[in-house]
């Protein structure tokens, strides 16, 4: 096993040996986790194919799984992309530095290994002052997926990638929580009209502002089989789960709670660890009522504030491994604006296993 070096960095004022270390270890084809304002990454020198094997090693991803490619500068994307659709510098204009992914055309440059073969790249800039940082002095376009085990909740702090990856990275900065919480929006340029290919931090009603009309990937609704070749990240296996096994409920009302505790109490009955995943309106209405209580209870934000919940969903999803849960009740959310893809994470880690009451 290697050893992972650990540096705390203040992202008021990202610098310093840490970053200069980290730098260098991107350009001499190492692997670094750095923090953005999705989630942590995990990453590479995009054009070093053996530097990119690493982040496929570390994590145990599946080599037919894309990665995202990250850069400081708009100039950045001459390298990467063949074409430029008019809906991109729209795009950029609009929502980067942030957490929109744009699927282009590549170059052939762009490894193999980074974009699993396919004749296109995923390219973002991100929104965190230390990742842009980082990018700066590397001078070095940089793949990265998030920095966990594959199929794992993504991380949300340093501490996260260090429960994963210890001995399996050179570097993590460590910059606290991130903003967001949950990934990038993942948009197909080369589609017409734009197709999401997976939900995030931008959600469906900003792009039309934007672009116009853009249509989710009717991947997003099925299980892709084996011979499903993914387009973006998260498309294809099952990512973001706990140990515990995860239903979603949706649909929740007065009698619904009934129902909830009555399944808690089974699974109490059968000697199981139950948790619970609910907005806080919910967690209200169950605690007043003096239902039966769960190993463990964890309020994700309320339901008018659904960027509380994006924000938190990961770090809940990693408590119940905390706490040893063998069952895990998540309440769902409406799956409009950013609730698009907090359902997608939620029911990702469910193994699309749906409860409606």
């Amino acid at each position: 096993m290697n050893v992972t070096r650990y540096c705390k960095i203040f992202p008021g004022s990202p610098g310093g040996d840490c970053l200069t270390e980290a730098a260098m270890i991107l350009r001499w084809g190492g692997t670094v986790a750095f923090p953005t304002e999705t989630v942590y990454g995990l990453g590479a020198n995009a054009l070093n194919p053996a530097a990119v094997a690493k982040i496929f090693a570390a994590k145990g991803r599946p080599a037919d799984n894309p990665l995202i490619v990250h850069i400081a500068r708009v100039d950045d994307l001459d390298m990467l992309v063949r074409e430029m659709p008019p809906e991109a510098e729209l795009l950029m204009n609009a929502f980067w530095p942030g957490p929109l992914t744009l699927v282009l055309p590549r170059r052939r440059c762009v490894p193999d290994v980074v974009t699993a073969g396919l004749d296109t790249v995923a390219v973002r800039m991100p929104a965190h002052p230390v990742a842009l940082a980082l990018l700066e002095k590397s001078r070095v376009p940089v793949a990265a997926p998030s920095a966990n085990l594959s199929g794992r909740p993504s991380p949300t702090t340093g501490l996260h990638v260090l429960k994963d990856l210890a001995g399996k990275v050179d570097l993590v900065l460590d910059a606290g929580g991130t903003a967001v919480g949950v990934e990038s929006t993942v948009l197909d340029l080369t589609a017409s009209p734009p197709v999401i290919l997976r939900p995030g931090g931008i959600t469906k009603e900003e792009l039309e502002e934007v672009i116009g009309p853009v249509v989710l990937d009717p991947a997003l609704t099925t299980e892709g089989g084996k011979e499903f070749k993914p387009r973006a990240p998260g498309m294809k296996y099952t990512h973001y789960a706990p140990k515990a096994r995860v239903t979603v409920v949706v649909g929740l009302t007065a009698a619904g709670l009934y129902t909830l505790s009555r399944l808690v109490q089974e699974a109490r009955d059968r000697g199981l660890r139950v948790g619970l995943l609910l907005t806080a309106e919910t967690a209200r209405s169950y605690r007043e009522q003096q239902l039966v209580p769960p190993h463990y209870l964890e309020v994700l934000g309320s339901k008018d504030h659904l960027e509380e919940i994006a924000n938190r969903l990961y770090g809940a999803l990693r408590n119940c491994d905390r706490y040893r849960l063998d069952l895990v009740y998540a309440e769902g959310v409406p799956p409009q604006g950013l609730g698009l893809a907090i359902m997608n994470r939620l029911t990702k880690a469910a193994g699309r296993r749906i409860l409606r009451v």
